[in-house]
């Protein structure tokens, strides 16, 4: 006769020995491997560079060997940076114009390419960033092999 003394199993949850062999996201460390993408290193090891030219993902790390072809970064990246330049240049524009009333033209062509090189620094590193969080997550087939 079973012993149906276990509720564990009954609650719909599962014991933890199940849940830690099939949880990969367990296992990794979730802030570390953002930190380490967003310094534009593996995920894994944190050595091997992640990006292989400006924006493009390196199908594993030199170093480790980590495949990283399973990225879905997209449209995030993008989202970020704009949302994050925003917040930053936004705030910035009204404190300069309140502040000290340049011309027009001079006031759009500082925060024209303020704007730019924010965009083309963090654009890099906030997709680093994404990919070592699908990673450490175990998203879009960066899960542990079973």
């Amino acid at each position: 006769m079973s012993d149906l003394s276990d509720t564990s199993l009954h609650d719909g949850a599962e014991p933890a020995s199940v849940a830690a062999s099939t949880s990969p996201a367990a296992e990794r460390d979730t802030w570390p491997a953002v930190w380490r993408g967003y310094r534009g290193r593996c995920p894994k090891c944190g050595s091997g560079p992640v990006l292989r030219g400006y924006l493009k993902v390196r199908d594993h790390c030199p170093v480790c060997r980590e495949e990283l072809h399973h990225h879905r970064a997209d449209d995030g990246p993008a989202y970020l940076t704009i949302l994050i330049v925003g917040h930053i240049m936004a705030p910035g524009l009204l404190w300069v114009f309140t502040t000290w009333r340049p011309e027009p033209l001079i006031l759009m062509t500082i925060f024209l390419v303020g704007c730019i090189g924010l965009s083309l620094y963090l654009l890099p590193r906030l997709k680093g960033a994404i990919v070592g969080f699908q990673w450490a997550r175990g998203m879009h087939g960066f899960a542990a092999p079973r």
